[in-house]
C-alpha cells in the first residue's frame, strides 16, 4: 500500500474520516468539564486523569482532522475546485491552530490547584487576553476549522462526492454547537457530524482505487511543435 499512491491517499482519507472526528465526539464524553464545575479549573482538578486524557484525545483529533481536510479535498479536482482549494486551506489551518490551544488545559488545571477559582480564572483572563494570543492563535484561525469543515463538505457536495444531508448534519452540529454553552448539550451537536463524516470515511474506504482515481483531473496533451513527428 505504501508503494500504491492512490491506494495510500485513499485508505488514509477514509480512516482519518472515521478517527478523527470520533476522538472529538469521544473528547467532549469524557471531559470533566462537560459534566462538572463549568469552571476547568474546577472541574479538572476533580479529575486530572480524565482532564489529560480529553486533552491529548482532542490534540489528536484536530491534528488528524487537517490531515483528512487534504483527503475531502481530492474530490474537488475537477468540480467545485476554488471553494474547495480555499475553503480546505483555511479549515487545515484553523485546525491547527484549534490544537495549539489545548496546551491551556494542564495550565488551568495548574491554577487551580494553587488558586481560588476566582483568581484562577482572573490569571487565565489576564494570559489569553494578551494580543499575541488573541491574534495569533484564536481569531480568527481557532474558527477557520470548525467553521470552515462545513464548507469544505459543501465544495465535496457540488462536486457529487457526498449527498447533500452530509454538509448539512455536520454544519448543524459543529456550528450549531455554538449556541449552546459548552455541556451535556454539546454532545449531540459532536456526535452527528462524527456520525456523517464516519460514513463518509467508510464510503471512501469502500469505493476503491478505480472511483478514487477518476477525481484526477485528465492530463493535458502536450503542445505539438511545428515540424515535430506526431
Amino acid at each position: 500500500m505504501l508503494k500504491n499512491q492512490v491506494t495510500f491517499r485513499r485508505v488514509t482519507a477514509g480512516v482519518l474520516l472515521i478517527v478523527a472526528p470520533l476522538l472529538q465526539a469521544v473528547a467532549v464524553v469524557v471531559d470533566p468539564g462537560t459534566w462538572g464545575d463549568d469552571r476547568e479549573a474546577v472541574s479538572f482538578g476533580d479529575n486530572p486523569a480524565l482532564a489529560q486524557v480529553q486533552s491529548a484525545l482532542y490534540h489528536w483529533s484536530w491534528m488528524l482532522m487537517a490531515v483528512a481536510v487534504l483527503g475531502l479535498v481530492h474530490f474537488t479536482r475537477r468540480r467545485a475546485s476554488v471553494l474547495g482549494h480555499v475553503s480546505g486551506g483555511l479549515t487545515i489551518l484553523g485546525y491547527l491552530a484549534l490544537s495549539a490551544l489545548l496546551m491551556i488545559d494542564p495550565v488551568e488545571w495548574y491554577l487551580g490547584q494553587h488558586n481560588s477559582p476566582e483568581q484562577a480564572q482572573k490569571i487565565l483572563d489576564e494570559m489569553l487576553n494578551l494580543p499575541g494570543v488573541i491574534f495569533g492563535f484564536q481569531m480568527p484561525w481557532m474558527f477557520f476549522g470548525i467553521l470552515g469543515l462545513p464548507v469544505v463538505l459543501l465544495a465535496v457536495w457540488r462536486a457529487g462526492a457526498v449527498h447533500w444531508w452530509v454538509p448539512l448534519v455536520v454544519g448543524v452540529g459543529y456550528v450549531g454547537s455554538f449556541a449552546v454553552d459548552y455541556g451535556p448539550l454539546t454532545v449531540p451537536f459532536w456526535v452527528g457530524p462524527a456520525v456523517a463524516l464516519g460514513w463518509v470515511g467508510v464510503k471512501v474506504l469502500r469505493m476503491g482505487d478505480a472511483a478514487w482515481a477518476a477525481y484526477y483531473p485528465a492530463p493535458v496533451p502536450a503542445p505539438v511543435t511545428e515540424g515535430a513527428p506526431a
